[in-house]
């Protein structure tokens, strides 16, 4: 069978012999065709797919076949799925702001809201101005680089925390909010930064660790100076150079009584004391040492020993499958309340094969001038429990 022999039409000859011609030119040269940068919004631009057949051999424009539409759908890096966009500088949602402790970052994506005592957020912002947007009245403090804590009372809408504009170059912000509980409804819901024009975010330097405390009044902090910030657990935690939550609720059990004594062992593993529902997601934070104060509220609400203990026994589970490798402390509560039950809850876990878990004997920490009240203590009695407390943490976790 005879084949015939492949032919060009005369009228192709002279595009190949100019196609023919450049890659000489380029050879001779040394370089090579130009090819896209990813992103760069060209036809070859290797991040955008054409939906439709399209013929882009003239490197300088994408024609859509017969009579399409044009229709480009810009590839996502991340597994191929799209990204939201992102949170402007200063907005909720925007990754140089970090808050600790129990948010609620999901509801909202304009407005965050804590839960529990002693949650912060931390930002680093450059200008020389920062404000506050907060929605409703409420009490906060707030630190500027190293300089002093101020306190703002009743303060809402846009906030000012620099009337006396800042040196121009990086700043770094911490703010946490009057803990709203009991009598005191204030509104702490956090809406954003208002920043100079052309001024951004940076992520501020962030410590590695974590410790969380689990408690009462008396770790939230109440009739201490400052509420939370003059609490032993903010105290031990910036002390020792760490990030520092206080999952505690005043007037909190660790039985949930019939009453309607909060009770703790029930609570701990949800976004909000005061909530069945949601669940809290543990994966948002990891925490190095768990510190547990709790059995003072739980004589006056009809507690027995053997409720105590049990429930005890299953907040210690409850933490140790949050935190795998964490360090707990189990306090001995400072008015000597349910002692021997705490203890045997211990030596129940560790000889169950937790050999991460302590009893902390807590007895002569607190002096009678140390208290606000026969209960609380008042800010030399925080300094004090720190003054103790922070070393038996240190050894554990290294800071």
């Amino acid at each position: 069978m005879q084949t015939t022999p492949h032919t060009f039409p005369r009228r192709a000859l002279p595009a190949l012999l100019a196609a023919a011609l450049m890659a000489c030119l380029l050879s001779w040269a040394g370089g090579s065709p130009a090819h896209a940068a990813p992103g760069d919004g060209s036809v070859s631009d290797p991040d955008i797919a054409y939906v439709e057949r399209r013929d882009t051999s003239a490197g300088t424009a994408a024609v859509p076949h017969r009579a399409e539409r044009p229709a480009p759908v810009v590839r996502a890096r991340l597994g191929g799925t799209a990204t939201a966009k992102a949170a402007a500088p200063g907005q909720p949602g925007d990754p140089n702001i970090k808050f600790v402790g129990r948010w609620d970052t999901t509801s909202s994506t304009t407005a965050y809201t804590p839960y529990w005592a002693g949650a912060y957020y931390r930002a680093g912002f450059t200008g020389r101005t920062v404000k506050l947007k907060q929605r409703g009245t409420i009490d906060l403090w707030a630190r500027i680089d190293n300089g002093p804590v101020k306190f703002y009372d009743d303060v809402k809408g846009t906030v000012n925390l620099t009337p006396t504009a800042l040196s121009p170059g990086n700043h770094t912000l911490q703010v946490n909010y009057q803990v709203v509980a009991g009598s005191y409804k204030g509104d702490a819901v956090f809406q954003g930064l208002v920043l100079d024009s052309g001024a951004t975010t940076f992520a501020p330097p962030a410590p590695s660790k974590l410790v969380e405390f689990v408690g009462d009044s008396i770790t939230v902090g109440t009739t201490s100076s400052q509420n939370a910030r003059t609490a032993y657990g903010w105290l031990i935690g910036e002390r020792l150079g760490v990030e520092h939550t206080q999952i505690a609720q005043g007037g909190a059990c660790l039985v949930a009584a019939a009453d309607g004594c909060v009770g703790l062992e029930r609570q701990f593993t949800k976004l909000n004391p005061n909530a069945a529902t949601p669940d809290w997601n543990f994966s948002r934070y990891r925490a190095d040492a768990v510190v547990i104060n709790l059995g003072t509220n739980d004589v006056g609400h009809g507690v027995t020993s053997a409720q105590f203990q049990s429930a005890y026994s299953s907040l210690l589970r409850k933490v140790r499958a949050a935190y795998p490798q964490a360090w707990i402390f189990a306090l001995e509560t400072f008015r000597g309340r349910f002692v021997p039950q705490t203890e045997a809850a211990v030596k129940a876990a560790v000889a169950g094969g937790d050999a991460r878990v302590s009893f902390v004997d807590t007895t002569g920490w607190l002096g009678s001038g140390d208290l606000t009240d026969s209960v609380h203590p008042n800010d030399r009695g925080h300094r004090a429990i720190a003054d103790r407390l922070a070393p038996v943490i240190a050894a554990r976790i290294g800071s």
